[in-house]
């Protein structure tokens, strides 16, 4: 295994999106990822990759420097504006003003072009570590803890905490679909998004099983939160979180 039980991570959880314009590339990568376990989309461009976030959410972004239209630091950068989802870079430049520029944006690790495949898997295995797991000393990461109107609620340790600080119990189900909306607020999810994230292969069509989950979470919210409305049915179209989520800490 990638990565063992210390680190709380189970391979069948992790998800990577390939963002590579070489198909080839593309291909042997995503080949020797599925083979160690991890699930793995591949989009050739910005556009690309946008509409595969949109279904697919990674927990890390393989990102090729040289592409077609927006290249990977423009992208690099547009991500980090808006969210924490780790990047290994890839480029054939090996020039260490590209390295310094794509790390200065924001990405987590850089790998030059041609590169043997074990060293990408534990370029991975480190981000991975850093930005996922349990660490060695039981800490966990700050940026799986997520605020929004008092609540905390942490990813890793898979808990909700209401704003006096009780726990507030929640079904696997339930807590699936909150963790997708703190990642995503205020942007509304369609029920296909909702179920293809919660529910991946196992989601069959016409399923209404998450219109009773989130009217259930909601109530739960609701009781705490009584004078706040947290999750908004947008009609015809999904459901949207309403509130402010800030990551808690670095």
């Amino acid at each position: 295994m990638l990565l063992n039980h210390a680190q709380t991570l189970s391979l069948s959880e992790l998800q990577i999106l390939i963002v590579e314009d070489d198909d080839e590339i593309a291909r042997l990568v995503s080949e020797m990822l599925n083979r160690e376990g991890f699930r793995v989309e591949t989009a050739g461009d910005a556009e690309a990759m946008h509409a595969a976030m949109a279904r697919f959410l990674p927990d890390l972004i393989i990102l090729d420097l040289m592409l077609p239209g927006e290249d990977g630091l423009s992208i690099c950068r547009s991500l980090r504006a808006t969210c924490t989802i780790p990047i290994l870079m890839l480029t054939a430049k090996s020039d260490d003003i590209d390295r310094v520029l794509g790390l200065e944006l924001g990405a987590d690790d850089y790998l030059t072009k041609p590169f043997n495949p074990r060293e990408l898997l534990a370029r991975m295995r480190a981000i991975l570590r850093r930005t996922r797991g349990t660490m060695e000393n039981g800490v966990g990461h700050s940026s799986r803890r997520y605020e929004f109107e008092s609540f905390v609620i942490d990813l890793d340790a898979r808990c909700l905490n209401a704003p006096d600080g009780d726990d507030i119990q929640l079904t696997s189900a339930e807590f699936d679909l909150l963790a997708c909306f703190v990642r995503r607020p205020r942007r509304v999810l369609t029920r296909d998004q909702l179920l293809d994230w919660t529910r991946g292969r196992d989601a069959e069509p016409y399923d209404r099983t998450i219109d009773m989950a989130i009217s259930r979470l909601r109530k739960k919210l609701e009781a705490v939160a009584t004078d706040v409305k947290l999750i908004t049915t947008i009609r015809n179209h999904g459901y949207l979180f309403v509130p402010t989520v800030t990551i808690l800490g670095r």
